[in-house]
Parts: structure tokens; sequence; C-alpha cells
């Protein structure tokens, strides 16, 4: 049934030439407004090999410059310091100089001395969540250091479903130039950048702990995902609908509606009382007047 995915109709993917080079423009004049208009000197980047970190840094070295690009590659497990290495190998070839730090000894210490006093078991999930906020630490360290924004590497797809740690590296940013694009656009889009064909081929990871793969945890290829969410996000066809048109189970299709739904607190502000009276209502005026 997974394979009538193929035949639905009206999908909006932009993957020709022409579409791909319009959303290059695009996305190059974004960052290059957006870090003109904060009066910085640049972007903080953290590569992790994959195609969504890789396409962020091209955009950024595009719209910037590589000298405004400070690329950060962290590694935690032995995994991540063999991806490390292609990592340094894809900036240099797009003209940055990247900064490898090995976050294990923060891991370990983190490990050692905070985890206990939280809780007597492991929490595997857990501990990868600090990883990926050890990392969103690092980067605004370097950003604060530098005078630079941190560039966050989130795709739609990832948005969507909350497939990211709150508050982590993907997704605490001061800009998301491909957070509008679906896994499927930021491939095709890195093909056309030319982006070397092992990183946009490479299995996807967030690197939380060895072995773990995107796909395997969401349970469906991205290649799946991207149609579903697409029929169900952008043409509202509802859980039946969206079951009808790709052949599938509407329980395989109501679990991550569900999800999105579920992790909705991932993509609103926090809530808090007399939102009306918060500091951005009480200085609307001033930023009228600015």
């Amino acid at each position: 049934m997974i394979g009538a995915v193929d035949d639905v109709p009206e999908l909006t993917f932009r993957t020709e030439a022409a579409e791909l080079e319009s959303l290059r423009e695009e996305l190059v004049a974004f960052v290059r407004e957006t870090v003109g208009a904060a009066d910085a000197d640049g972007v903080v980047v953290l590569v992790s090999g994959g195609v969504d970190s890789v396409l962020t840094a091209a955009l950024c070295v595009e719209a910037l410059g590589a000298d405004a690009v400070t690329a950060l590659v962290l590694p935690c497990t032995l995994a991540d310091a063999e991806e490390a290495i292609d990592a340094e190998s894809t900036l240099e070839g797009l003209g940055v100089d990247p900064t490898t730090v090995q976050l294990q000894p923060l891991v370990g210490v983190f490990e050692d001395t905070v985890a206990p006093k939280i809780s007597t078991e492991t929490a595997r999930l857990a501990v990868g969540n600090a990883v990926a906020r050890l990392r969103m630490v690092v980067a605004y360290y370097a950003a604060n250091a530098t005078g630079r924004l941190v560039c966050g590497t989130l795709n739609r797809t990832e948005l969507l479903l909350g497939y990211h740690t709150k508050h982590g590296a993907a997704a605490a940013a001061d800009l998301r130039p491909i957070a509008g694009l679906y896994k499927t656009e930021v491939r095709a889009l890195a093909r056309h950048m030319n982006v070397p064909t092992a990183v946009v081929e490479r299995t996807p990871t967030a690197g939380l702990w060895a072995g773990q793969t995107d796909e395997a945890e969401l349970g469906a290829p991205y290649g799946l995902l991207d149609v579903l969410l697409h029929e169900l996000v952008e043409r509202d066809l509802g859980i039946a609908g969206v079951a009808d048109s790709l052949g599938v189970d509407e329980s395989f299709v109501a679990r991550y509606a569900h999800r999105i739904v579920e992790n909705r607190h991932k993509r609103e502000p926090a809530p808090s009382p007399n939102a009306e009276e918060s500091g951005a209502a009480l200085f609307f005026e001033l930023e009228n007047r600015v």
C-alpha cells in the first residue's frame, strides 16, 4: 500500500530547477536581510555533517561570505566523531574553517554530577536531550563571543512532528532559513546547490546516542512522512482523506496527526497569564517609533 504514495497528485514540493533556484535566492536574501537588520557580524551554525546543517551553512556562506560564518562541529559519540571528519571536509569545501569541540567530557561530567542528583536511573532520552541542549549552549556562547546570530537547522518535517529537542541545538535559534522546507525539498535544494551526494544521502540522525536514526524513531521514511504531512497540513484532507489518498490505514495517519497536535507546545511560545500585558505588548508603541 505504501507504494501508492508515488501516485499522489498535486504535491507542491519545490523540486524543479527553476523552483529551486528561486528558493535559493529567497533564502539567501532572507539570511542576508535578517543578519543585517540585527546589525550582527555573521552567524553561528552547528554542523553535524547531515544535509540540513550543511545546506544551512551553504546558504549562509552564499549570503554573508565564509568569514562571517562560524561553523561548530560538536561530536559526542564515536559515530559523531566519524561524521565530524566528513563535516569538517565539507565545510572546508565551502571555504569555512570549522571549529570542532568534543562534547563527551562535558556530557561525562553531567552524567556523573547532575544526573544522579535528579534520578537514580539513567534515562537515555533525557541524556540525549541534554546533549542537544549542551550543543545549544556552545552555539550561543560562540554567538555572544563573536557578535553573531545563531542560525537554526530545523526543517518543516521535524517542526511539524516535534522531532527535535525543545530548546535544543536545532530549534533554539535567532533565524531558521530552512524551517519552511520539507525534508524532500531540503534534499532537492542541497543537490541544486551542489552539496556532496554523500551528505545528501547520509542516513539522517540527531546524534543523541550511538546508533540512533531519525527514521527508526519516526517509524517511517521521510519520503512517506513528507507526503503524509503535506496532505494532512497543506491540503487539509483529514485523517480519513489522507489514508484514502495514500492507500494506508487510518491508524497510521492518525499516529502522525496526533503527534502534530501533541507537539504544538514546541512550536508556540510558553503560555503565560495576561499575555496582553506582556513586555511585547507594552513596548509595541515604542517599537513603532524606532
